[in-house]
């Protein structure tokens, strides 16, 4: 019997997530209580896969193969029990996910995972009956392309599910590093650290946006500008997370004023179209090239492409 892969939520992360476990060859099933959001993730999975099948990189039996393989929930009450692996990739807000995660524990996954980027494991299994089972699973956008899984040990987190985060890893075809349960992690602790300061050098006049991000890509060899991964991530999911480190850390992790008006005024990076740069059709326009890691999962950069 294949094996059922539960995401939670169908934003960019979990449209991700369920775009790799799909062409791992799991049954993939995709929850979202807003409708139009879900059916519009299912129909971009379909479209990448078309795309996928273009390039050359999938023949059109894996592509139909990986679409049949995704079903679209409404809630995790449409779930049957005991699947091999849920992973919640709701918006990174203590209480919902908290929430969410108490809910796919009653369905007795093999592996519980969240794929907050901040948030410590220990408060996210403050509802969980079973916190042994479950673990910090932060993958990075865009999923397909992007080889790193970080595995996250909570303080309650048994050896074995451990041993199972990493066989996931291997699975989907990403390369994972293990790490403590604190705040921000390793990656999103240096990440936004550096994020939150080239915006501060945006606000002071320092440079342009592209020229910030150029001076990191061509000084010191970064694939991507700080300006333009923040707005890949999301300009809103960065103040999120920046919030989160700052109640934990202190004010080093404040957000620069420039961050909370962008993200006042709608401006969240390339899902609204403006950020830092414009976007057209998931496109950047206008600055410079930059060597960035592609959205495209049809390219040779998307590991388990043609799987």
């Amino acid at each position: 019997m294949t094996q059922r892969f539960v995401v939670v939520g169908a934003g960019t992360m979990g449209l991700g997530i369920a775009y790799v476990a799909a062409g791992a060859g799991y049954a993939v099933e995709l929850v979202e209580l807003d409708r139009a959001r879900g059916e519009a993730a299912v129909e971009r999975l379909a479209q990448l896969w078309e795309r996928a099948v273009q390039r050359g990189k999938l023949t059109a039996e894996q592509a139909a193969a990986n679409r049949a393989s995704v079903t679209l929930r409404a809630g995790l009450g449409e779930v049957a029990p005991e699947p091999a692996v849920i992973v919640e990739a709701v918006p990174e807000r203590l209480e919902l996910k908290r929430a969410v995660l108490a809910e796919a524990e009653r369905l007795e996954p093999a592996l519980l995972g969240s794929n907050t980027s901040s948030i410590a494991i220990a408060e996210l299994a403050g509802e969980l009956a079973r916190p042994e089972r479950f673990c910090g699973l932060h993958f990075f956008n865009p999923v397909w392309a992007m080889a790193l899984l970080e595995i996250v040990v909570g303080p309650a987190t048994a050896a074995q599910t451990t041993e199972a985060a990493r066989a996931l890893a291997d699975r989907l075809g990403k390369d994972p590093v293990v790490v403590r349960d604190m705040p921000g992690f390793a990656t999103s602790r240096l990440g936004v650290t550096l994020g939150l300061e080239a915006i501060r050098m945006v606000a002071d006049g320092v440079a342009s946006p592209a020229d910030i991000d150029k001076a990191m890509a061509l000084g010191y060899r970064h694939p991507i500008g700080p300006l333009e991964l923040t707005d890949l991530v999301g300009l809103d999911v960065r103040l999120d997370i920046a919030r989160t480190l700052q109640a934990a850390y202190g004010d080093r992790f404040a957000p620069p004023p420039l961050l909370v008006e962008m993200v006042a005024a709608g401006r969240l990076g390339k899902k609204s179209g403006q950020g830092f740069y414009q976007w057209v059709d998931g496109v950047r326009s206008g600055g410079t090239e930059s060597a960035a890691p592609t959205t495209d999962p049809a390219s040779d950069a998307a590991p388990g492409a043609t799987r």
